[in-house]
Formats: C-alpha cells, structure tokens, sequence
C-alpha cells in the first residue's frame, strides 16, 4: 500500500510516477483517507496527471485542482511514467 496520504488539507500533486498495485484487492488504492469523512476530504486537493497504474491500482482524486502558485513553483516538467522503468534500471543494489 502506498503512503500517500495527509490529514490537515493536504495538497497532493502526484505526477509521472508509477504505481504497481498488490494481489490483495484491499490493498490497490493509491490514496488513502483513513479515518476522515468524505464531507471534508472531498475539499482536499488529490490531482493525478500521467500517472501510470497497474494492476488495478486507482487514485481518487479530490478538491478543486492544483493551485496555480503549484504550477508557477514548479521548474521541472513531470517525465511521462512510461519511462519509470528506463529512468530507475540502475537505480539500487548493484551486484
């Protein structure tokens, strides 16, 4: 499960990653609210924008959109996630 998460009016803004969901099908949910009602999540800001989700994995998103001072402070355009797999092939342990 991922730990994408907040609890005091979180913005996420979840763009080009790669999100593989397990076998378990409670566990394939990317954004998780625990304990929160819908009433007030739903004004939280959860934006996915080219993510890739497999195996049945779902973001749900929420709020009114990015805001535009996220836009305006963000230097580095997002790399699509098709290229996840390119971007990290020497990424960890080498033996």
């Amino acid at each position: 499960m991922y730990a994408i998460g907040g609890s005091a009016s979180p913005t996420i803004n979840s763009q080009g990653n790669r999100y593989l969901a397990p076998t378990n099908p409670f566990a394939k949910e990317v954004t998780k609210r625990v304990d929160t009602d819908a009433s007030l999540w739903k004004t939280w800001n959860w934006r996915s924008e080219g993510d890739l989700r497999l195996n049945g994995a779902y973001f749900t998103p929420s709020g009114a959109g990015a805001s535009t001072s996220y836009a305006r402070a963000s230097s580095l355009g997002a790399k699509p996630s098709s290229r996840v797999g390119t971007l990290t092939s020497d990424a960890g342990a080498q033996c």
